[in-house]
């Protein structure tokens, strides 16, 4: 199951908070499809990923939005 995230037009650090409340609404394997497009994004995600245990399952550009898909650990 995969549940999608807009985090466009949100500056550091709502994007990753967000990402974090809606994570925990999910259940562990489930995916989370992130939009953003602050330019913070770039190194927040992935670092909140790390430090939460959750897997950054890939990072890709659609022309000026960056998308994330995160697997809930």
């Amino acid at each position: 199951m995969e549940t999608d995230l807009d985090a466009v037009g949100l500056l550091c650090p709502l994007p990753v908070l967000k990402a974090r409340k809606r994570l925990s609404t999910m259940a562990a394997g489930e995916l989370l499809r992130m939009r953003a497009d602050d330019p913070a994004a770039i190194v927040d995600v992935p670092h909140f990923c790390a430090v939460s245990g959750n897997e950054l399952v890939s990072q890709s550009d659609e022309g000026s939005v960056q998308v994330y898909v995160i697997r809930k650990s």
